[in-house]
């Protein structure tokens, strides 16, 4: 069995980790192919080393960065990659151009597409990732779900055929990664106060100066009770001077690894995001979450008590396990179901 996968963007990298090691195990032969949609090396490859993991087989040198010239240049050296290496299938994971562009490319040359993360909704068709996550879905042929929503979204369109519920695959890499897990060396925690992390780097925030200026409003209204340190990714810093929006005595810090993100996550107390992954991995660490957005692709973490978007009243609500996310052997499943 000979699989293509494509990557793109970090939290695929993680993703790609596990399940990279899983085909190692399992005598796959996997071809990695990084798309360089994220080009930064601390956002990008120097996670596999990070993680012990062989780094991508395939590196492209992205130059577009619009939406349109992002999608159509990856498109076009994915679909010469499948026809040089023949592969059996073509696996995208989530929900960026990277795995579009990877699912157009092999669906056009009639080779299986399996899609690891399928069927989430947020049922916003602003955002770019929706957009990309419904054509994905209606062109895989395998569809690994990590919900039972997921599974209920895809028989809203009509697909049946093909779709497992699998668990959640970054639930396998905390647990297989966790001994690795490091707290930054330059921060230092409180003793009065309890650690809140932030994240904002959605173009539909940062991109809206009243918004962004609402959203660290809202957050710098957490530090009587709690230091927020905030890794800021590099666009959102931009904005932030752009528009002279003050971040108050919220603690501004250079974006960090995955290692170390999920050792702030195990410290934490609180988690403030417009990012889908991080209220999931929040759930990972038992961790309070607070959604800075009006939707989530991730329900089940407001209906167990865990999340709650940040228009809503914060209520003390009794806190339950989310078991549709599985037991940490989702890559397992899904080796076994092709």
């Amino acid at each position: 069995m000979k699989i293509l996968s494509i990557i793109g963007a970090r939290p695929q990298f993680v993703k790609a980790a596990v399940f990279r090691k899983h085909c190692d195990k399992n005598g796959i032969e996997e071809i990695l192919l990084h798309t360089g949609q994220h080009y930064d090396p601390e956002m990008s490859t120097n996670i596999f080393k990070d993680l012990d993991v062989r780094k991508p087989d395939i590196t492209h040198n992205l130059t577009a960065r619009s939406h349109g010239g992002m999608t159509g240049e990856i498109l076009e050296h994915v679909e010469q990659t499948i026809i040089d290496i023949k592969p059996d299938y073509v696996n995208v994971y989530g929900d960026t151009n990277s795995t579009l562009s990877g699912a157009l490319a092999a669906s056009k040359l009639h080779v299986p597409v399996m899609h690891i993360e399928a069927g989430l909704r947020s049922f916003n068709k602003k955002m770019p990732e929706e957009i990309n996550r419904i054509l994905t879905d209606h062109v895989s042929d395998y569809l690994f779900c990590p919900t039972m929503d997921a599974v209920k979204n895809l028989r809203a369109e009509n697909i049946v055929d093909g779709v497992h519920h699998v668990g959640d695959i970054m639930y396998d890499a905390v647990k297989i990664f966790a001994d690795k897990f490091y707290l930054p060396k330059y921060i230092r925690l409180h003793q009065s106060k309890k650690l809140a992390v932030m994240t904002v780097h959605r173009a539909d925030t940062t991109s809206n100066a009243k918004l962004l200026q609402e959203v660290m409003s809202f957050c710098n209204s957490y530090l009587e009770e709690y230091q927020v340190i905030f890794p800021v990714h590099p666009n959102t810093r931009k904005k932030l001077r752009e528009f002279s929006i003050a971040t108050g005595e919220i603690e501004l810090v250079d974006p960090v690894s995955y290692l170390e993100m999920q050792g702030l996550l195990k410290k934490a107390k609180l988690v403030l995001t417009d990012s889908g992954g991080l209220q999931k991995e929040a759930y990972f660490h038992k961790c309070d979450c607070i959604t800075l957005r009006n939707e989530t692709e991730w329900t089940e973490t407001v209906e167990a008590g865990w999340n709650t978007f940040w228009k809503q009243k914060r209520n003390d609500r009794i806190k339950s396990v989310i078991d549709e996310y599985g037991d940490g052997e989702t890559a397992g499943k899904i080796i076994s179901s092709l």
